[in-house]
């Protein structure tokens, strides 16, 4: 733990360390009165003390608590800013919501995010009522991985949880200021930037390809920001954040934007802390850069380690491009199995098949035929059976891939020790 600014360090001592060279004088106490004997004893205690190296006392650098992140409105400012909200009193990017590029930036992003508002958000918000709020207890966190910088479904679907976990390739990525904006060039950026949230608002999720070209130094240098646009639209006050990374015990830590990873896994990320403007308690949202490969993932133990912690999680897995049905994935699925409470997934997550086991209770939603696009060799026909069979329940959102095109479709799974313990 780091010292605050008002606690000495004592430093080693060094040979040029300086010492008093005084005697001691030896007084026949016995001869005084006790309060000239109490005096001649601290005077011996102090003489004698002189004799030993005197410390040199330092100012120490100040170190923020590991577990605490700094209430700074710097992050708030920039997010209510590309996602073209005004902002709050003091922002210093008031004079740049004055210009015409910043109002139009407002105007499409009102639009866009009004149709999302009267389609998507609306139907995860029903479906949260209905199905999932006796589901699943508020305080449960949620572990959402392959998702990219996607903040707006696991905050629809559980939004009591006290803590967000998503993990993804792409980079965890820096905030920036106001004169790196304005050196970019402010009508440019803006566009790209409501570039950067367009599939997601207008189809649920993030595409890979675009992500790859818009999140890797393009547009920006990794997920942060369309993670902070997404909470701020949503109503959410950003009160902090802080970039971090796991140690290789598996505890998350400060660091540095500059930080190289020593090995081939560098689980860097940030941790978000936000408030609904509608409450009063606070969530914290984690993002970390972690390659979720079988190969990568068995050898990342610090990751291994920080995600055993997270015992009893609901897990959201969308849009994976069908990550956990390939063998090169296996090690995340297992660990999604063994550590989940609940999993709320569509067809791209875990293979039907894990779940008809009786450690599992499922509820199937919407309907399913086969996967969309270039993902149909992924056809499930054990899903299409268990779709075909009563107790599907109907569902009102468009969700996934086909987003539109064709019939979405949701897995809800409970582990039945949890469900029988109720």
């Amino acid at each position: 733990m780091g010292f605050s600014d008002h606690t000495p360090r004592i430093l080693p001592l060094t040979a040029s360390t300086p010492t008093c060279r005084s005697e001691i004088i030896r007084i026949p106490t016995k001869m005084l009165y006790p309060a000239v004997r109490g005096l001649t004893l601290c005077l011996v205690i102090s003489l004698w003390s002189c004799q030993r190296p005197t410390p040199t006392v330092v100012a120490s650098e100040t170190h923020v608590r590991p577990d605490i992140v700094p209430h700074l409105r710097d992050a708030d400012d920039v997010a209510r800013f590309i996602a073209g909200l005004p902002g709050t009193a003091g922002s210093p990017f008031a004079d740049l919501e004055t210009t015409d590029a910043w109002k139009e930036h407002r105007r499409q992003l009102d639009e866009a995010w009004l149709k999302t508002e009267g389609s998507l958000i609306s139907g995860l918000q029903q479906f949260q009522q209905q199905e999932l709020g006796a589901a699943v207890a508020p305080s449960t966190p949620v572990f959402y991985p392959f998702g990219g910088p996607d903040a707006l479904t696991p905050i629809l679907c559980f939004p009591q949880s006290p803590t967000y976990v998503m993990v993804a390739l792409e980079p965890a990525g820096t905030l920036p200021s106001l004169k790196q904006i304005e050196k970019k060039g402010v009508a440019k950026y803006l566009a790209e930037m409501r570039a950067t949230v367009d599939s997601e608002l207008s189809r649920s999720f993030f595409v890979t390809r675009q992500m790859d070209r818009e999140f890797r130094g393009q547009v920006t240098d990794g997920l942060l920001l369309p993670i902070l646009h997404l909470l701020v639209r949503r109503h959410n006050t950003i009160l902090g954040f802080r970039y971090v990374r796991l140690d290789e015990q598996g505890q998350v830590i400060d660091r540095t934007t500059e930080l190289q990873a020593p090995t081939r896994y560098g689980n860097k990320g940030v941790e978000i802390e936000f408030r609904a403007d509608s409450e009063s308690a606070t969530h914290k949202l984690y993002y970390f850069s972690v390659n979720l490969s079988d190969d990568r993932l068995t050898e990342n133990m610090p990751f291994l380690t920080y995600l055993s912690g997270l015992k009893g999680t609901a897990t959201l897995l969308k849009a994976t491009s069908y990550m956990t049905h390939k063998k090169e994935f296996s090690l995340i699925r297992d660990q999604i199995l063994a550590n989940s409470s609940a999993v709320l997934q569509d067809d791209s997550g875990i293979p039907y098949r894990y779940f008809q086991t009786a450690a599992w209770k499922v509820q199937l939603y919407g309907d399913y035929q086969r996967p969309y696009g270039s993902f149909r060799w992924l056809e499930q026909p054990d899903l299409r059976q268990a779709y075909s069979s009563a107790g599907t329940k109907p569902l009102s959102v468009r969700v996934g891939y086909g987003y539109a095109k064709i019939a979405s479709n949701l897995l809800l799974a409970k582990q039945a020790s949890l469900i029988a313990r109720r």
